[in-house]
């Protein structure tokens, strides 16, 4: 099949119906991250990105020098630990995490992770931190 199929258009942010057949239809949706659905602003030192298409979120955290989730982000989430399941890549810098039973990690460019609810964070060294995370939903907002 031609891509874009014959009498489609693709433009970023709305969904296009694509007749593949004469009884099936699929939507595809896109958004760029550079115009996300929602900003959320840590209490200091960055902000996530987030763009929910369907039941779809990612977001892309900008995590700068100095950013702690014990500090930048459990005023806003009011619980002890961070309590969201992280899934996805760092693109850019390093972070260190530390679960709630004592085991330490280090996240740097190029590393996929997958990080269970109960954990505290930091930003290493001088150079902010980027993270493109599926588990989003619910970070730096106020717990339910």
């Amino acid at each position: 099949m031609e891509w874009p199929p014959f009498g489609t258009h693709v433009s970023s942010g709305h969904p296009t119906t694509v007749q593949l057949s004469r009884h099936r239809r699929q939507t595809v949706e896109q958004r760029s991250i550079d115009e996300p659905n929602e900003r959320r602003p840590y209490a200091a030192h960055g902000h996530m990105d987030v763009v929910t298409l369907g039941d779809f979120t990612l977001g892309r955290g900008t995590f700068e020098p100095g950013w702690q989730w014990s500090k930048d982000i459990k005023p806003i989430a009011g619980t002890e630990s961070c309590m969201v399941r992280h899934t996805g890549i760092c693109v850019s810098g390093k972070m260190t995490i530390r679960t709630n039973d004592g085991v330490e990690a280090t996240i740097s460019a190029g590393d996929v992770f997958v990080l269970e609810p109960g954990h505290d964070a930091w930003t290493v060294g001088d150079e902010p931190c980027i993270l493109y995370d599926t588990g989003v939903a619910a970070f730096a907002k106020p717990a339910a």
